[in-house]
C-alpha cells in the first residue's frame, strides 16, 4: 500500500511507547538532552522479554534518503531487539510496521504476524524508500489504514491501548500539527524521538501531552539500540503490589505501573491513601438491624430491645410475653403492660414494699357477740322508724288529697 507525496527532506519515524531518550557525547549545544532514565521501575539487565501490557503497537520507520543504508539497517536492528522485548501474541501485544518516506508503505498490519520470529524475518526484508520525508501523511495511513478492526486493531471496548512514536532527523515537510492532532483525538498516544538534526519544535506539535514525557532526543541512529533496556522497563508489567515495593495498610491493588491502595470491609482509607481505620459499622445505614446493632472489630451482631426477641433471620425482631413464667419476679401474680408488667397479689394478701412479694392482710379488730346483738337491734330499730314514716306519710297524702276536693266544692257553691 502506498501513497506518493513530495520529495525532499531528512526524518526517521518510529512508532513506539517509550518516554525516554538517549544524550550522546558532544552534543549539539543547541538542542534539548533528555538523560536515560524514564519511570520508576526496573527490570534486571539480563531479561529479555516480558509481560507487558497488551498494546496496538505500530511502527513507523522513516527510510529518507537522509538515512544512510547502514543507518537504515541499524533501526532494522532496534525493531527486531524491540519485538524480542515484547510480549507478542494475538491477545497480548500485536506489532505493526510502517515504511514511509515521499510514499507510506504498510509492511504489515496489526494482524498478519502473532509471533516474534515472523515478524523479525519480515522486518529483514524491509527496504528503504527514499525521496522525501512526508511524517504528517505517515501518521495519518496509520489512521485510516492501520488502526482499524479490519486490520487487526481490537475494539474500544477491549482498552487496548493505541500507540505512535515518531523519530526524525530532520523537519517535516507536510502539515503534520494538524494530522498529530486529529490522531491525539482519535485516541492515539503519539511519543517523538529526535535524531541528529531533528527539528525539535516539529517534534513538540506532534507529541502528546505532557511534553516532557513524550518527546526525547538521541545524537545518531548508533545509539538506537540502547534504547531497548529502557523501553523494557517502560513496556514491561511490574507487579507494583509485591512485598515491599508498596506502603497500603490493608489493601494493594496494582495499576499497570502504578497502585492504590483500599481497605478491608469496616475500615475507611486515611487521607494519607495508604493506611486504614475501623469505621463505625454500626452508624445508620450502614447495617440491617432492625433494632440494636453491636458492633465488633470490622462487623456487627443484632440484638433487640427489651421486651423483644432476635428472630431467625438474626436481623429483625419480635415481642415477647414478658408475664411467660421465667421472664418475671413476680411472687404471685404478673400483670403485662405493653412491654413491661407489675406484680399484684392474690385475694387476702398485700403487695410488699418490693413491688414483687406478697404478705397475708391482717384484720385490725374483732367484733364481739354483744356488740354483734346491738348493731342486731340498732338495725331492728332503723326498720321499725321507718316503716311507721312511711305510713304517715301515706296517711298524709290522703288527707291532702280530701282537703283538695272539699276546697273544689266550695268554690262551685
Amino acid at each position: 500500500m502506498r501513497r506518493a507525496l513530495g520529495t525532499r527532506g531528512c526524518c526517521l519515524a518510529l512508532l513506539l511507547l517509550p518516554p525516554l531518550l538517549l544524550p550522546a557525547a558532544g552534543a549539539s549545544p543547541h538542542r534539548p538532552r533528555l538523560q536515560l532514565g524514564g519511570r520508576s521501575g526496573s527490570l534486571a539487565a539480563a531479561d529479555t522479554a516480558c509481560k507487558n501490557r497488551p498494546l496496538d503497537l505500530v511502527f513507523i520507520i522513516d527510510s529518507s534518503r537522509s538515512v544512510r543504508p547502514e543507518e537504515f539497517e541499524k533501526v532494522k536492528i532496534f525493531l527486531s531487539e524491540m519485538i524480542d522485548t515484547l510480549d507478542v501474541g494475538e491477545r497480548t501485544t500485536r506489532v505493526a510496521v510502517m515504511n514511509y518516506a515521499s510514499t507510506v508503505k504498510v509492511e504489515f498490519p496489526l494482524r498478519t504476524y502473532f509471533d516474534k520470529a515472523s515478524m523479525k524475518e519480515a522486518i529483514s526484508h524491509i527496504k528503504p524508500l527514499s525521496a522525501g520525508t512526508m511524517t504528517g501523511l505517515a501518521i495519518q495511513t496509520a489512521m485510516d489504514e492501520v488502526f482499524t478492526e479490519e486490520m487487526g486493531t481490537r475494539p474500544a471496548t477491549f482498552n487496548i491501548p493505541k500507540v505512535v512514536i515518531v523519530v526524525t532527523d530532520g523537519r517535516p515537510q507536510d502539515q503534520v500539527q494538524d494530522v498529530a492532532a486529529s490522531a491525539r483525538t482519535a485516541g492515539i498516544e503519539i511519543y517523538a524521538v529526535g535524531v541528529d538534526r531533528a527539528d525539535m519544535q516539529s517534534l513538540r506539535v506532534m507529541a502528546s501531552e505532557p511534553l516532557d514525557e513524550h518527546v526525547f532526543y538521541v545524537e545518531t541512529y548508533g545509539v538506537i539500540e540502547k534504547l531497548t533496556s529502557k523501553f523494557r522497563e517502560t513496556f514491561c508489567a511490574v507487579d507494583m503490589c509485591a512485598p515491599g515495593r508498596h506502603e497500603c495498610d490493608q489493601i494493594c491493588v496494582s495499576n499497570n505501573t502504578s497502585y492504590v491502595c483500599e481497605c478491608y470491609e469496616g475500615y475507611t482509607l486515611n487521607p494519607d491513601k495508604k493506611t486504614c481505620s475501623a469505621t463505625d459499622i454500626c452508624a445508620p445505614g450502614r447495617h440491617d438491624c432492625a433494632q440494636v446493632c453491636l458492633s465488633n472489630g470490622g462487623s456487627y451482631s443484632c440484638n433487640c430491645y427489651e421486651g423483644y426477641t432476635l428472630n431467625p433471620d438474626k436481623k429483625t425482631c419480635s415481642a415477647v410475653d414478658m408475664c411467660a413464667p421465667g421472664r418475671h419476679d413476680c411472687e404471685q401474680v404478673c400483670v403485662r403492660d405493653d412491654l413491661f408488667y407489675t406484680c399484684d397479689c392474690y385475694q387476702g394478701y398485700t403487695l410488699n414494699p418490693d413491688k414483687k412479694t406478697c404478705s397475708r392482710a391482717i384484720t385490725s379488730s374483732l367484733i364481739t357477740t354483744e356488740e354483734s346483738c346491738k348493731c342486731e337491734a340498732i338495725a331492728a330499730l332503723q326498720d321499725s322508724v321507718t316503716s311507721r314514716l312511711e305510713a304517715l306519710s301515706t296517711k298524709l297524702d290522703e288527707v291532702s288529697e280530701k282537703l283538695q276536693a272539699y276546697q273544689g266544692r266550695q268554690q262551685v257553691v
